[in-house]
């Protein structure tokens, strides 16, 4: 019997071995779409960054408020942003600090979305570029970084930010650092 015919029946049973292994790490708790950070426990990366509205410019004193923020990136060429932000605006009504960067994005379209859509954010930074997405390590947009009163990252979402990902993930982390 030729050999050959044994590779496909191999490579078929190292895929359903990998198969198994992912769904156990998944069965464990581990989330598939959880993305690790090097600036966990770092501060957010310094840099100037002009406001979307006003013509100024913000330092990193911008993410020191003293009380934690989620720092929300996003933009209006994203589908899933816009499935997000209602729950933001009813996130900010609730007293939620949340800073907002507009990546790679068009500033007129941004300022005309928050207008019509409602803006939850406390300030708005322009990242056109992409360039302050980088330096947070940004695969896309929506992501969400919770950020302490120092400008201390402690978080990374991805993906839309809704009531069960607020609920069971970001507001337990979020009231910890408020406590402290």
């Amino acid at each position: 019997m030729n050999k050959k015919l044994y590779i496909p029946l191999i490579v078929f049973l190292v895929l359903i071995i990998a198969f198994f292994v992912q769904l156990q790490r998944n069965a464990q708790g581990n989330d598939p779409r959880a993305l690790e950070s090097a600036l966990i426990g770092k501060p957010v990366p310094a840099k100037t960054l002009a406001d979307l509205f006003e013509d100024k410019n913000h330092d990193n004193t911008l993410f020191k408020q003293g009380k934690p923020l989620l720092v929300n990136v996003w933009a209006t060429w994203c589908p899933t942003c816009y499935a997000e932000h209602q729950y933001l605006n009813v996130l900010a009504k609730q007293g939620i600090n949340i800073i907002g960067v507009d990546y790679k994005d068009d500033p007129k379209k941004a300022q005309q979305w928050l207008r019509k859509l409602g803006n939850p954010y406390k300030t708005v930074v322009k990242d056109e570029k992409g360039s302050f997405g980088l330096d947070l390590g940004v695969y896309g947009a929506p992501e969400t970084f919770i950020v302490d009163g120092n400008g201390i990252i402690h978080y990374r979402h991805t993906g839309d930010v809704n009531p069960k990902v607020w609920q069971e993930k970001l507001q337990p982390i979020y009231n910890k650092l408020i406590e402290k």
